[in-house]
């Protein structure tokens, strides 16, 4: 589904990215790791259009998208969230999925109607997407009111709303507690049983090993290893890369 071939961004004289390629099978749950620094998030904001690649290429199901804007980039089926969480916290629950929703929208209804829910089908939809992410008692309630974990939920709740083939999930356990990490595990999860694709950026290994099928491991902005969890929890030159030694 998404093809990475010999992509590279500069910052400066500062390699970000440097000459990397990997690929996400439909379906798959792909681990992208490293030290910080390492390129991760640089790589998730090219996938995104954030920022242009200097160099190679970003295709999704064969269709280049190096050069599309991100709004394009999104309508292709790319979605994604936020190290640090982006919602409308001045908005409602279900406002927060409304603005997703809109990609999807049945452009010959007034969007004043349905930015103040008088939209069955709509709110349908918002109720769906709420439910399956354990926020379905919480449509009316502001974004801003809920605990951080919730919060967390709704972005991921929002990312799906775009009816994304391809979810990129950039460090989504930051600054949770262990019982939020397991249900964020467990809603990974769900969200392949849906037929979703997911490239997960993440700094707690207790996620990543224990919900990706396969883990890419970058280090100063190139690729040093690929491969299982076990493959990768053995490997010599990621074990230097964290540890910093030999």
């Amino acid at each position: 589904m998404l093809q990475i071939k010999n992509i590279g961004k500069n910052f400066g004289g500062v390699k970000a990215v440097d000459d990397l390629s990997f690929s996400v099978d439909k379906g798959e749950i792909v681990g992208l790791i490293g030290p910080n620094g390492s390129g991760k998030s640089t790589t998730i904001n090219l996938i995104c259009g954030v920022f242009p690649v200097d160099l190679g290429n970003i295709s999704v199901d064969d269709q280049n998208i190096s050069s599309l804007p991100t709004h394009e980039r999104v309508a292709s089926g790319i979605s994604r969230t936020f190290q640090n969480i982006r919602l409308f916290k001045d908005l409602s629950v279900w406002q927060n999925i409304w603005v997703a929703l809109q990609q999807d929208s049945d452009q010959s209804a007034g969007w004043m109607q349905e930015w103040f829910g008088n939209s069955k089908v709509q709110k349908e939809k918002i109720k769906e997407i709420l439910v399956f992410s354990g926020l379905g008692d919480r449509f009316n309630d502001l974004a801003g009111n809920l605990s951080f974990g919730e919060q967390r939920r709704l972005e991921l709740a929002r990312a799906i709303a775009s009816k994304p083939k391809l979810i990129l999930l950039d460090e989504p356990a930051a600054g949770m507690n262990s019982d939020e990490v397991a249900d964020l595990r467990q809603r990974i999860l769900d969200l392949k049983k849906l037929g979703l694709t997911v490239l997960l950026v993440e700094h707690v290994m207790e996620l990543v090993m224990n919900v990706v099928d396969r883990i890419v491991v970058l280090n100063f902005g190139k690729k040093i290893a690929e491969g299982s969890p076990e493959n990768i929890q053995n490997n010599e030159d990621v074990q230097k890369a964290y540890l910093g030694g030999g």
